[in-house]
């Protein structure tokens, strides 16, 4: 594998749209200018399953679309390599790309074949638009961590169902799902290895290819990723227990004198003056400053 064009090794800092500009009316201008578009082969016309179409995939068209990789990145950026990352077991497994494949499958006439690296490179860059959308909608306060771990777990867990959509949970999917949680915590201040340590540690192997996730899996996944943040942003699991509201509401109820309480004498339940349940819980679960309703939806 050539690092330099695997999109599996791009960190946040490659592909972050802020930081790399890109004109979406003239990428097809600007593609069919490049050196590489002069000089597109043309697929031979052989069964598939001929042992010659198969060295041509790998020969004069793989280094093809390599050198069309080269040039964009050229021309826009290393971002974009990703324009290759295709659904299954395309040129570089489940990538959320769907109109690019490989070079047997994809390059056919010069036309046809340039037309479908403009419509590569355009689904990339409106991916990676997507995701960095959902990254500013909810940002972290390292000042404000505690209250906004549920916010973040719904965050992740909107992400991973994203991933699972979009490249359709083929060969490999989990690898870009991996990243894409990686890019997510890097883009907050979490520092790249450590965001790729928490990640790892928080998946432990249990996507799988060709399988999308249980939503257990999935909610549990994204929960152990949001308690693994330190309120510093240096991206360790923090060593403070989760609170349990439970036992100390059951130690409040506990210590009520519940006998020298008289009897209002009223049918029916009673309605409290204050809910202390609510009160303990509230504070520390409450996505704020958003409102719940809005943590789970797209930005």
């Amino acid at each position: 594998m050539i690092v330099d064009l695997a999109p599996s090794f791009l960190s946040w800092d490659d592909v972050d749209p802020a930081r790399h500009a890109f004109d979406d009316t003239t990428v097809e201008e600007s593609v069919r200018s490049l050196g590489p578009a002069r000089c597109v082969p043309v697929r031979p016309d052989i069964p598939f399953g001929d042992r010659a179409m198969s060295e041509w995939s790998h020969g004069e068209a793989g280094s093809w679309a390599d050198a069309m990789s080269y040039a964009l990145v050229q021309r826009y950026g290393r971002w974009a390599v990703g324009w290759r990352w295709a659904h299954d077991e395309g040129d570089f497994d489940g990538g959320p790309v769907g109109s690019w494949c490989c070079p047997r499958d994809s390059i056919t006439t010069p036309e046809e074949t340039l037309t479908r690296v403009v419509a590569a490179l355009r689904e990339w860059r409106g991916w990676l638009e997507y995701l960095a959308g959902w990254f500013e909608a909810y940002p972290l306060d390292p000042d404000d961590l505690e209250d906004q771990r549920p916010l973040w777990e719904c965050t992740a867990r909107n992400l991973i169902l994203q991933v699972v959509d979009r490249t359709g949970c083929g060969s490999g999917w989990h690898g870009h799902c991996r990243q894409v949680l990686t890019w997510f915590l890097s883009r907050w201040g979490v520092a790249p290895e450590a965001a790729r340590d928490l990640v790892d540690a928080a998946v432990d192997g249990r996507f799988h290819s060709w399988a999308g996730p249980d939503t257990a899996v999935v909610d549990d996944v994204a929960e152990r990723l949001a308690l693994s943040l330190r309120p510093d942003g240096g991206g360790t699991r923090s060593d403070a227990p989760v609170p349990d509201h439970l036992r100390r509401w059951l130690a409040v109820r506990g210590s009520v004198p519940w006998h020298e309480i008289p009897d209002s004498g009223a049918d029916g339940p009673v309605v409290p003056v204050r809910d202390g349940a609510a009160e303990d819980i509230r504070p520390s679960t409450a996505p704020s400053p958003r409102p719940a309703r809005r943590a789970c939806s797209p930005p």
